[in-house]
C-alpha cells in the first residue's frame, strides 16, 4: 500500500486510501499465500449476516462477492467497505470510504447507495 498510515494503540484509527484498498482486493491472490487463499476468500465471502449491509445488499446477480467492512463502533465516525466481485475470469474491485456520517445507519445507507450506482452496469447479462 502506498498511502497507509498506521496508528499504534487504536488500530482502527490507522489511515487508508481507497485506491490502495481497491488495488489490494483486485490483486489479493498475489498477497495471500496459495495454501491459505481458499480460507481467506471463504472468510471474505461468509461475513456474518449482521454485518452484511452496504455493498452486500446490491451485489449484482451472477457475481460472487468477497468483502470487508470497517466502522466506528456505531459512532458514524467512519463506515468503509472494500469488495472484490468475480464472475468467471472477470474481476471488479471497489473501495468506498466515508467519514463523519453522523450515525452508523446513515453510513450503511450511504455505502449501499454508492455501491448501487457503481455496480449497476455489472448486472447486465454476459
Amino acid at each position: 500500500m502506498r498511502r497507509f498510515w498506521p496508528v499504534t494503540g487504536i488500530w482502527g484509527l490507522s489511515r487508508i486510501d481507497a485506491d490502495d484498498q481497491a488495488r489490494y482486493f483486485l490483486d489479493i491472490d498475489e498477497y495471500v499465500a496459495p495454501r491459505h487463499r481458499a480460507y481467506a476468500m471463504h472468510l471474505l465471502n461468509s461475513i456474518t449476516p449482521t454485518q452484511r449491509w452496504g455493498i452486500s445488499r446490491v451485489k449484482p446477480s451472477g457475481w460472487r462477492l468477497y468483502f470487508k467492512g470497517g466502522w466506528g463502533s456505531g459512532t458514524g465516525w467512519v463506515d468503509h467497505q472494500l469488495a472484490l466481485l468475480t464472475r468467471g475470469d472477470e474481476r471488479v474491485s471497489v473501495a468506498i470510504l466515508t467519514h463523519l456520517d453522523g450515525s452508523h445507519a446513515y453510513g450503511e445507507e450511504t455505502l449501499r447507495e454508492i455501491a448501487e450506482r457503481l455496480l449497476q452496469g455489472l448486472a447486465v447479462a454476459k
